[in-house]
């Protein structure tokens, strides 16, 4: 059996192996503990670069992509994030160890429930969690320097990118169907937005209006 650090270890160099080079990423992801945000008889596989089932038929997501997305979102120290789909809370603990301040929004309340409980036993203090519906994003808190969407929409929503902050980045995948979705990144400039693809991905659909759960 191999010992916690050891299975952290090969955790990391998967991480590298798969294309996440950022030092501050990896920090903040050698210091959030995946197998907090994972529940049940899929915990011994924390470690493995695998998305995982939780519950309301969503999933946590392979460490690899959640590195590559962070990495993409070059966050700075300054800056302030928000999430769109909360899910485990995996990725928003990553991103409170980079930003100023985040912001993460779910539309099932079960999830936020559980993201909520582990937030606080890690006493993250610079993290806010609503239960809402992510698409129209948090107007009251706009604008963002940075936003990410961990569900994938046809197209970039609107009332997201209008939160964007000029110089402001969004990483988000997109996609028409279950089986071909990109993820890109948004730049908004002063005179627009600036596409960008990074690789091929799979993700559970954003939806509109709050979870039944």
């Amino acid at each position: 059996m191999n010992t916690r650090a050891e299975l952290q270890m090969q955790f990391l160099f998967a991480l590298r192996s798969k294309g996440v080079t950022d030092a501050r990423v990896l920090t903040a992801m050698e210091k959030t503990d995946r197998a907090l945000f994972v529940k049940g008889h899929f915990s011994d596989r924390a470690y493995e670069d695998m998305p995982l089932p939780i519950a309301c038929g969503q999933t946590i997501s392979q460490p690899s992509v959640v590195g590559l997305m962070t990495q993409a979102l070059q966050i700075q120290p300054r800056d302030k994030v928000l999430e769109v789909g909360t899910g485990s809370g995996y990725q928003a603990a990553i991103l409170s160890h980079l930003a100023r301040r985040v912001y993460t929004v779910d539309r099932h309340k079960t999830l936020m429930n559980d993201a909520r409980a582990v937030f606080q036993s890690l006493d993250i203090t610079n993290l806010t969690a609503f239960t809402a519906d992510g698409s129209y994003g948090l107007p009251e808190q706009a604008p963002f320097d940075r936003i990410l969407v961990t569900a994938a929409a046809e197209d970039p929503p609107g009332p997201l990118l209008a939160q964007l902050k000029v110089g402001g980045i969004m990483v988000l995948p997109v996609g028409q169907s279950d089986s071909v979705q990109t993820l890109i990144r948004v730049t908004r400039n002063e005179t627009g937005f600036e596409y960008e693809e990074i690789r091929p991905v799979r993700f559970v659909p954003l939806l509109e209006g709050l979870g039944k759960d």
